[in-house]
């Protein structure tokens, strides 16, 4: 049928399976059809629906606790409606996701959840006939569905906590330059401090000095600490935009005899053992579980064919406050 209609196979499949095309394809699809007596077979087609309940998830690092969370939330809302999940790690690599996007194609998965490896550079072009939702970052360009954490509000709303806690030089250790819930978070760090620069009397250039970039992990953070505790004026507190490397600043503090409440800490993310650890870690809770029940949720609407327009759901972050940000303790 696709060679009497000079189409390919796959625009076949669309016509008869609710898929989008343009209306002169679908037309030459079916004048082929009737011209061939082309009747579905139901055998065949319970067989590819069987295959297309299977859905691809692609996230940066299983090993983080915040995608670990929002797998469990993909995984427990497409059990709910008979679908299946693949879950692929792309370990922040371009070329390891670019291949796991060209399988989900090859096997024609129902659709693709994916948590991109590089906001600038992870190509979803291909995906014109499978549906996409991004997820925690939104590829530039990329027209798709997405769910995304308000990171600039948490960002806010961490500074201006630590801000009432009475904290005054206050850091902000972030992600690697170019990851955008890094930069969305520091944007929520420096629109707050930038708020108050007149009272903290501090300018623009010693607010820079306050800002360190680093790899995401416990080793990044406690580097990014060492550098910040030797600087002439340290910090008093620390703004920390993951919880992994949250914990090499704790590391780094409790080695500088210097640790929370003293030098105040709070960190984007909310592991499970936040509140166990020595001084409990005050942290802007994102809804990694919800972000992914929301993402299946948009997925299965473009799978049934469900036509409006792109759609962005933006999901709120939650202010934890613990010991570690209490105050600083009065200092001899």
């Amino acid at each position: 049928m696709a060679r009497a209609a000079g189409v390919s196979a796959a625009t076949v499949s669309r016509v008869f399976n609710g898929g989008r095309v343009t209306a002169e394809l679908a037309e030459r699809v079916l004048r082929s059809a009737a011209e061939l007596r082309f009747a579905p077979n139901r055998v065949a087609r319970a067989l590819r629906m069987q295959r297309s309940s299977v859905i691809s998830l692609i996230i940066p690092d299983i090993q983080n606790p915040s995608f670990t969370a929002l797998a469990r939330g993909v995984e427990d809302a497409a059990q709910q409606k008979n679908h299946s999940v693949v879950l692929c790690n792309s370990d922040e690599d371009l070329d390891k996701e670019r291949r796991y996007l060209d399988t989900a194609l090859a096997e024609q998965t129902a659709g693709v959840i994916i948590a991109a490896a590089s906001r600038s550079h992870t190509d979803l072009s291909r995906f014109t006939g499978m549906p996409v939702v991004a997820v925690d970052r939104r590829p530039l360009g990329a027209a798709v569905d997405a769910v995304i954490i308000d990171n600039q509000h948490g960002g806010e709303q961490a500074i201006a906590h630590l801000l009432r806690s009475g904290y005054r030089r206050i850091a902000c250790i972030t992600g690697p330059e170019g990851t955008s819930t890094a930069e969305e978070r520091l944007t929520g760090y420096r629109v707050t401090m930038g708020e108050h620069l007149r009272e903290l009397r501090l300018h623009q250039a010693q607010l820079r000095e306050l800002i360190r970039y680093a790899d995401v992990g416990p080793e990044g953070g406690r580097d990014a600490m060492y550098d910040l505790l030797a600087i002439e004026e340290p910090p008093d507190a620390v703004f920390v935009t993951n919880d992994l490397m949250a914990v090499g600043v704790l590391e780094a503090l409790r080695a500088a005899d210097t640790e929370p409440p003293r030098t105040g800490v709070l960190s984007f993310g909310d592991l499970p053992w936040a509140s166990l650890v020595g001084s409990s870690l005050s942290t802007v809770e994102p809804p990694w579980y919800d972000l992914g029940r929301t993402a299946v949720g948009l997925l299965l609407e473009r799978i049934a064919g469900k036509d409006r327009p792109q759609q962005t759901v933006v999901l709120p972050t939650t202010l934890r406050v613990r010991s570690s940000s209490t105050g600083p303790s009065p200092c001899p």
